[in-house]
């Protein structure tokens, strides 16, 4: 099975879905990660500027994705409306090289950021034929649809939080919280009936 995670920026699928990420990982799936920017434009004083790629690949490792399954594209942030077409090439591109995708985990449809906007609609329109969940982070969403949810183990909830803690750049961020991650994933877990989970916007489902 191939999964491709599409974050806007190092960590979103993380934040998002990291649980599920390291779930679907230890149950045999291939994860394909797309990240699309650098986010030169927003590393704090005394970070290299490239520090969140690398970042990203020691998040990675505790997911369970393998390295040459890190993709990364160098569109600035904040200014994906202006590369909309770009990104979407990018993608149809990397579809036909991937070939098969089963699932596609992208931004959900009320998630504000312009540039989780653009990943979000250009990610249906290069994968309208493959399975497509919607992730929350609930700093961007207004109003979120929660009707698809992975149950988690506290181990796989742990995992989750190791790969964020490799975002030492990011440590500014209020939302860069153990109790928070534990607390929202003990909320969708209530939803479904167990202790943690993940939800998602169900966005397409193909059987």
């Amino acid at each position: 099975m191939n999964i491709l995670i599409l974050a806007p920026h190092p960590d979103d699928g993380e934040f998002g879905c990291g649980a599920s990420i390291k779930k679907w990982s230890d149950d045999g799936a291939s994860i394909h990660y797309l990240a699309f920017s650098p986010c030169h434009k927003s590393i704090p004083s005394g970070f290299d500027k490239g520090i969140l790629f690398s970042e990203l690949n020691k998040a990675c490792i505790h997911l369970g994705i393998a390295e040459h399954n890190i993709h990364t594209f160098n569109f600035p942030v904040r200014e994906f409306p202006k590369y909309r077409q770009d990104i979407l090439e990018e993608l149809i591109a990397f579809r036909k090289k991937i070939g098969q995708v089963d699932m596609v985990v992208l931004p959900c449809s009320n998630d504000v950021h312009q540039d989780h906007q653009v990943i979000h609609q250009e990610g249906i329109r290069a994968f309208k034929h493959s399975r497509i969940l919607g992730y929350e982070l609930v700093w961007n969403n207004l109003t979120f649809t929660s009707n698809y949810h992975t149950r988690l183990s506290k181990k796989q909830l742990d995992t989750k939080w190791q790969a964020i803690s490799e975002y030492k750049s990011q440590g500014f961020r209020n939302y860069k919280s153990q109790s928070f991650i534990e607390g929202l994933a003990r909320v969708r877990g209530t939803q479904v009936g167990c202790e943690f989970a993940e939800a998602f916007e169900l966005i397409r489902w193909i059987d």
